[in-house]
């Protein structure tokens, strides 16, 4: 372990030079490139520079502890060192785990209708609430691309960007299938009812990531509609691409500008077709997602939302939080933290048997 580390004192204190280097500093693709790689190298290097540190000053208390008048002090001291070289060992092996190449992404977020009817829209409804509550708390800018309600204000699919450094580190726990207990507001008799939506997070990628031929494309504009079908643009300004070897489609109604409403339907086919792309090179990660997103089934979820209860349940670590409300008004810092010390905790499991 220690010498991956001794590798990276050497590469930053190299890339540390170099960016100091006039013509690198001309050439501004590959200073940028360099300036990242710095920047991802640091956190290691401080931590690992804290942990010899810390060995260094264990070493010296050990020697206290042969002058009498210094010993208890010297104990005491070891026992705060040695807890510290624990903890310190453990965020050194996180550190080496391999890092979602993901994960500092923006992200392209789908909600969509599961089974429930129209309760399963209002569900959907406050879910796309939730999510843009989490983004205005967190300073990420959200981006309407598409949005199907019904007349009701419910969400039969709802497709948006989530922009903010790290975000789909974030919101990558995000996708499957979510489920709804409540009573509805016209069931008369009190009656709980269950429905479903599902999420898909995808990672938003750039134009040279995916190559696209213009023509594997068919592209329609049509006029845009607005809540219950009423029509609220009177041209064609609406786009529908299809990508015909996969058969992926993705609308875009949001603008008033037909360029603008078809870039971004672009942008959203781009990362649907890397994400799908993904999946296939990463048969493991395929199953999962596969397994996470589901059909929108009631009896398939990652999450539960029971309102009667004021509790929210995610099924994956066995978690139960009961406070809906601020969750639903977008805290998600508590379930997302602890879904990342699991899957942490997974890959530390895998690296032990690894190294062994």
């Amino acid at each position: 372990m220690f010498e991956k580390f001794d590798w990276m004192i050497g590469r930053h204190q190299e890339l540390s030079v170099a960016i100091g280097q006039p013509e690198i500093i001309a050439d501004t693709d590959n200073y940028q490139k360099l300036l990242k790689e710095h920047a991802a190298l640091e956190p290691a290097v401080a931590a690992y520079e804290a942990y010899q540190q810390t060995l260094a000053q264990l070493e010296e208390a050990k020697e206290m502890l042969e002058q009498p008048d210094m010993a208890d002090m010297a104990r005491e001291e070891i026992d705060g060192l040695l807890a510290r070289q624990t903890e310190q060992e453990k965020e050194l092996r996180l550190l080496l785990l391999p890092k979602d190449p993901d994960d500092d992404r923006n992200v392209v977020v789908e909600i969509r209708q599961g089974a429930g009817g129209d309760e399963a829209a209002l569900f959907g409804a406050l879910l796309l609430r939730m999510y843009t509550r989490y983004a205005e708390r967190n300073r990420f800018k959200l981006e309407p691309v598409s949005y199907n309600m019904t007349e009701l204000g419910g969400v039969k699919e709802a497709v948006f960007n989530i922009r903010g450094a790290g975000a789909y580190s974030r919101l990558k726990f995000e996708s499957g299938v979510h489920r709804v207990q409540r009573v509805p507001s016209t069931e008369a008799s009190g009656r709980i009812h269950t429905s479903t939506c599902t999420v898909a997070v995808l990672p938003e990628v750039e134009d040279v990531e995916v190559n696209i031929n213009p023509g594997d494309l068919r592209i329609d504009v049509y006029r845009s509609t607005g809540h219950g079908g009423q029509c609220i643009n009177t041209t064609d300004s609406a786009v529908r691409i299809t990508h015909l070897p996969t058969g992926l489609v993705v609308t875009c109604q949001d603008e008033k500008s037909q360029i603008k409403n078809r870039a971004k339907a672009m942008m959203v086919l781009k990362s649907r077709l890397y994400q799908k792309y993904r999946d296939e090179k990463d048969a493991a990660y395929a199953a999962n997602r596969k397994g996470q997103i589901g059909t929108g089934d009631r009896s398939e979820r990652i999450r539960t939302y029971n309102y009667p209860q004021g509790r929210v349940t995610d099924h994956r670590i066995g978690l139960t939080l009961y406070k809906i409300d601020d969750i639903m008004d977008g805290d998600l810092t508590e379930l997302i933290e602890a879904l990342t010390l699991a899957e942490q905790a997974e890959k530390l499991k895998e690296f032990g048997e690894q190294a062994e």
